[in-house]
């Protein structure tokens, strides 16, 4: 059984990063950043699906899949699977590639669309939730996902301490 991401996985996951850091470095428009979740932020969310055996997860803000690898990866020691949502067109693009380059497609369903529009249409119930989209809407995918959550499941979201000041109605209502 594995305990960790595979070599040649990792060196994908180490080039990821590289260009969503340098992506984000060049570019000041929101929506063309990547934004992406540091990797041990990674592998954290992987070590948590492992530990509690996640088969079904969600994950909202897919960016280039660098996240999203990260999820696949570990669902597939688990026999599960990955729903991940993203509105931006040509980074559904990215991340369909990325996965492809992963080896890791056919353990993830890309749903391109506004989240709060995607997530009224999933059915559920999920292990796991990762929340890594647009901040202001945190409380509204809050509301959505809650009632999609297994009894046992966890919500993950991300820039909860980093973006504290941006969140509150978020965090009151947790």
């Amino acid at each position: 059984r594995r305990i960790a991401v595979d070599e040649a996985l990792t060196r994908l996951l180490e080039e990821l990063a590289r260009f969503g850091q340098n992506n984000d470095a060049r570019e000041t428009a929101r929506p063309r950043r990547m934004l992406n979740i540091t990797p041990d932020t990674g592998r954290l969310l992987w070590i948590l699906i492992r530990a509690t055996g996640a088969t079904r997860i969600l994950e909202v803000g897919t960016s280039n899949a660098f996240s999203t690898i990260w999820l696949a990866d570990a669902a597939r020691g688990t026999g599960g699977r990955v729903t991940t949502l993203e509105i931006d067109a040509d980074k559904v693009r990215m991340a369909s590639e990325n996965l492809a380059r992963a080896g890791l497609a056919d353990l993830v369903e890309i749903v391109e669309g506004p989240a709060a529009d995607t997530l009224g249409r999933l059915s559920g119930p999920f292990d796991l939730v990762f929340l890594d989209a647009d901040r202001g809407n945190y409380l509204t995918y809050l509301e959505l996902v809650v009632p999609r959550l297994a009894a046992r499941g966890l919500l993950v979201a991300d820039n909860i301490v980093s973006h504290a000041g941006e969140l509150q109605d978020y965090l009151a209502r947790v």
